[in-house]
C-alpha cells in the first residue's frame, strides 16, 4: 500500500504538542488592526488548542506528525 500524502497547508498551520494535542494560531490578527483593542490583539497573538470535535479531521491531514 502506498504512503499517505500529508496536506501541505495543514502541515504549516498545525503543530502537535508533547501530549498529542494539536496547536493552532488564532485568526483575525493579519490586517485592519486599528479598530481592534490592544487587549484583543494581544490575546489573538497567543496559540490555542484545536477543538476536540475537529481533532480527528486534522489528524487525517497530518498522519506522520504523531
Amino acid at each position: 500500500m502506498p504512503k499517505m500524502k500529508t496536506n501541505s497547508g495543514a502541515k504549516k498551520r498545525f503543530k502537535v504538542t508533547g501530549t498529542g494535542k494539536i496547536k493552532r494560531k488564532k485568526a483575525y490578527k493579519s490586517h485592519i488592526l486599528t479598530k481592534k483593542s490592544s487587549k484583543r490583539k494581544r490575546k489573538l497573538g497567543k496559540d490555542t488548542l484545536v477543538d476536540s470535535t475537529n481533532e480527528k479531521k486534522i489528524k487525517k491531514l497530518i498522519p506522520y506528525e504523531f
